[in-house]
């Protein structure tokens, strides 16, 4: 076996891309968006006769002194029931990184743990932690199994099959899902597959987001580099939806006047069942009441069209990501998040793709109300996914000394800066 550097965009793509192990963050196009955070981008693997047996992407971050550390996002790209192959790339990755000044390679591989049931119960005898074992013996250093976001990526996700007929994927969603979906785009908003020139709307819904939600949010360069990086590639789309004020104030009008109807036309004296009418009258004036304040909440909005929501999706091999979204803080209640992402899941159903993820979420899997990722867990909980739990974070370590340094000093520094 041969260790090389420098692999060609093409001859990397063709390998990971068509590996089961295959994700866009170990994809060629992704260390170059990392450029953009200041890592710099290695591509590297083993060959055993001129063809590639396994491969990873290599983001360095240089420290102090001259030292840094590698970072392979989700990697490496190998098959990690093989122990002699991993032992053989880990081994020639030591040297590498070595010559480097790295002084440690961290891998968090999008790996399952085990199966869990929507409410993290543990199903059958099927795992990996052989894998995590064997890391363990070749020398990698296992960070925990942590429950939120503390890590470099999430641990926890949620995963739909689309390997299977829509009706049973539609069948799978929570019933409150399928409640909202059945009603259509009653409220006429406009739901497209968006280019560049929506980037500036998607980022104001992310900053919405982001302070709603207190989570930490990347600058608008970045996401400008992830899609148009990414979408040059056919790698990536943005989703965007919109309502107009002046059309949406008409469909509540419409609404409030059709209940008025309905409730004058039960209350005509020659009615036959005032008992049941009276039930009736009650739950369309509570009916009204709502529509009449959330007509006003319209009405305070000065913007004649409005953002609601948006998302940048990643499309790698036979999966498709929803990886950087968010939700405007005004008009919650028309669910544009759930007919978003119920378009954007179409898509991927039509264009072939068989699975569906919805890019992290806690490890906590009924989280209280007030635990600020309740709102987005329990979102994507509803689409009926498989709530997935990868092995976690590793640390190999190439310079004990430097290394204690490092997560000492890392902290401090990393304040500073903040």
């Amino acid at each position: 076996m041969e260790f090389v550097t420098n692999i060609s965009k093409d001859e990397y793509e063709t390998f990971v891309s068509n590996s089961p192990n295959g994700h866009f963050m170990q994809s060629y196009t992704f260390g170059k968006i990392r450029e953009c955070k200041g890592f710099i981008p290695h591509y590297v693997g083993l060959k055993d006769e001129g063809k590639l047996i396994c491969a990873t992407l290599l983001l360095e971050k240089k420290l102090f002194l001259g030292y840094s550390y590698f970072y392979a996002p989700r990697g490496y790209v190998i098959d990690f029931h093989n122990l002699e192959l991993v032992k053989a790339f880990t081994k020639s990755l030591k040297t590498y990184a070595k010559s480097n000044k790295a002084i440690f390679i961290k891998i968090d591989p999008a790996l399952k743990l085990h199966n869990l049931d929507p409410d993290g119960n543990i199903i059958g005898d099927e795992n990996n932690f052989d894998v995590i074992d064997n890391l363990k013996k070749l020398g990698y250093k296992h960070m925990g199994f942590n429950l939120g976001f503390e890590k470099e990526e999430p641990r926890f996700t949620f995963r739909i099959n689309l390997d299977r007929p829509w009706d049973e994927i539609y069948n799978g969603m929570h019933p409150t899902t399928r409640k909202i979906l059945n009603k259509g785009n009653q409220h006429n908003l406009n739901i497209y597959k968006g280019d560049e020139k929506d980037l500036d709307a998607f980022y104001f819904t992310m900053l919405e987001t982001a302070k709603r939600d207190r989570l930490y949010q990347a600058s608008l360069d970045y996401y400008r580099a992830f899609y148009t990086l990414f979408h040059k590639d056919g790698l990536s789309d943005i989703y965007v939806v919109k309502v107009n004020i002046p059309s949406l104030i008409q469909t509540f009008e419409n609404k409030i006047n059709s209940v008025k109807d309905e409730i004058a036309n039960l209350s005509d004296e020659k009615h036959k069942n005032k008992g049941k009418a009276q039930n009736k009258i009650s739950d369309l004036n509570n009916q009204l009441a709502k529509l009449e304040k959330d007509l006003d909440e319209i009405k305070e909005i000065k913007e004649e069209e409005l953002v609601l929501s948006s998302i940048i999706t990643a499309k790698y091999g036979k999966t498709i990501w929803t990886v950087h979204g968010g939700n405007s803080n005004k008009l919650m209640g028309l669910n544009a998040n759930y007919l978003l992402y119920y378009t954007i899941m179409q898509d991927a159903y039509n264009d072939g793709y068989k699975v569906f993820d919805c890019f992290g979420t806690c490890g906590i899997a009924n989280p209280d109300k007030s635990n600020p990722i309740y709102g987005i867990h329990s979102f994507k909980k509803r689409l009926g996914g498989e709530y997935t739990e990868f092995i976690g974070e590793f640390d190999f370590i190439t310079n004990k000394l430097m290394y204690k340094a490092y997560k000492v000093l890392g902290p401090i520094y990393r304040k500073m800066k903040s």
